[in-house]
């Protein structure tokens, strides 16, 4: 082994806990508050940026279709970065990407507070979904890692509850900063967040490789392992029955992650470009014939890959395909609002600060049903019964959005019909993705989830894009009224959607 891949090797090896804390009976615990830290800030900054847009088109004298991409660049490399991040993850080892997540995030947030122009501020927050997917790929399989089964649902109820925490307080924050502060503040915030979680998890978080020792001879897998070869000729033995192709048994889907990204990104240019973005006028028709021709080569692609991204045959699965659609359009319905409430209520003259407490309510809403919401439905309620009940909920308080504006009534009241729409996902979401991962066979669980946090993605990134071609199209007033009774009608789709797997 030579000096470089010795370097390297040393810094890509994951520490032990310290013995007094590996060894006491709450250690499990202390590693899932650190996994909390990072599903905090990811859903901090998924919500805290709507705030951020009319400081940001003020500042850096850019229309509404141009500060979107704030988000949107984020919401891109997400998506195309979660399925080969988690791959490299099971060769380097969990522990050390999650790390490195921290530091890559808490890096590319310092780095947007400082940008002097919007292109940097979206190359930083671009960057910052780099270490946002090092972190979301691992959180779940960390929290699997570190804790008996017995405290499993438990464990992964806590962690749900930070996501909706930080999804619940990202607006309010962001509004508080913006008013009271700047919108840098709204990036910079992240940094000490990342700094304890980095720390947190060097001591905190087990091991989730074993090393051989270098002068040892290569161990022999016991049966139903796998060796897998990491940096120079250390090997990492994984115990226990391998599901689904060997890590080696297949190359990765590199041409269907690019005709991915491809599809989705000429699909959110052509929406920016007819939402006002200063493209040529030609730009959205040939924007939208790139992301018809790309989606249709991924179809192929998908055909033949030996390790598929989206995986035809599962996606074909009963029950699959309607519940991803219902993820995508779930997500859509959540952050449509977040991003047109602050226009809507700028527009009738609220402050920034108060707007944002208003629309706190949504994601307050939200992470409270969806973490104590099935409690109070009937007990004998199905899975089918509960998704559609969320779904007419929030087509119901979509539409009460619609109309309270036109009837005159005062902004605040606002928060009434967003605390329908928040409870009604919050009881929609759960219970679709408990029936999806249902259908889905166990051997293909993970490739399953995979999808399933996809599709959310691209649900967000089109509820981050669509208020804003509403808007532009028909100004705040009768554009986002338009765009909530849209999505009232979507929410009624997803009521249709939602039906029993009859299997075959």
């Amino acid at each position: 082994m030579n000096a470089a891949s010795t370097l390297t090797a040393r810094l890509l090896a994951e520490r032990p806990r310290p013995r007094g804390i590996a060894g006491r009976r709450y250690a499990h615990w202390l590693a899932v508050g650190t996994v909390c830290l990072g599903a905090f800030l990811g859903q901090l900054t998924a919500s805290v940026t709507a705030l951020v847009y009319p400081a940001l088109q003020r500042r850096f004298d850019a229309g509404f279709a141009a500060v979107e991409w704030v988000a949107l660049a984020y919401l891109l490399v997400l998506v195309a970065l979660l399925a080969p991040i988690g791959r490299l993850s099971d060769l380097v080892g969990r522990k050390t990407v999650y790390l490195g997540g921290f530091a890559v995030f808490g890096l590319a947030s310092l780095g947007a507070g400082f940008a002097g122009g919007l292109g940097a501020l979206v190359a930083c927050r671009a960057v910052q979904a780099v270490g946002g997917a090092m972190m979301q790929a691992n959180s779940v399989a960390l929290v699997a890692r570190g804790v008996p089964g017995h405290a499993m649902r438990r464990a992964l109820g806590v962690q749900a509850a930070a996501q909706g925490l930080g999804l619940a307080l990202g607006p309010s924050l962001g509004g508080l900063l913006v008013a009271h502060a700047s919108w840098r503040w709204v990036f910079w915030i992240n940094v000490p967040v990342a700094v304890v979680g980095i720390v947190a998890g060097w001591f905190l978080l087990p091991r989730t490789r074993v090393e051989a020792a270098p002068a040892m001879p290569r161990p022999r897998a016991a049966a139903g392992a796998t060796v897998v070869p990491v940096v120079g000729p250390v090997p990492v033995v994984r115990l226990g029955p391998v599901v689904g192709p060997e890590p080696d048994g297949g190359r990765f889907d590199l041409a269907g992650l690019l005709l991915l990204g491809g599809s989705t990104t000429a699909l959110l240019l052509a929406l920016s470009a007819a939402s006002g973005l200063p493209l040529p006028a030609w730009a959205v028709a040939a924007l939208l014939a790139a992301a018809v021709l790309c989606a249709l080569a991924l179809v192929r692609q998908e055909r033949r890959a030996t390790r598929p991204i989206l995986a035809p045959g599962l996606v074909n699965t009963p029950g699959v395909r309607p519940g991803l659609a219902v993820a995508l359009i779930g997500y859509l319905l959540l952050f449509c609002p977040l991003v047109l409430g602050p226009v809507l209520l700028a527009e009738a003259g609220l402050p920034t600060a108060r707007s944002g407490l208003v629309i706190t309510v949504l994601p307050a809403a939200f992470a409270v049903a969806a973490t104590v919401g099935g409690g109070l439905l009937p007990h004998g309620w199905s899975d089918v019964a509960r998704c559609r009940c969320g779904a007419a909920l929030a087509g119901a308080g979509l539409l009460g959005c619609a109309l309270l504006p036109a009837l005159g009534a005062p902004a605040v009241l606002l928060a009434g019909p967003l605390l329908v729409v928040g409870g009604g996902l919050g009881l929609l979401l759960p219970a679709n993705n408990a029936l999806v991962m249902r259908a889905i066979p166990a051997e293909c669980s993970a490739v399953g989830g995979g999808m399933v946090n996809m599709a959310r993605s691209l649900g967000t990134a089109l509820g981050t894009a669509l208020p804003v071609l509403g808007v532009h199209l028909a100004g705040p007033a009768v554009g986002g009224r338009s765009v909530l009774l849209a999505l009232a009608v979507v929410a009624g789709l997803a009521v249709v959607l939602a039906r029993p797997v009859r299997r075959r």
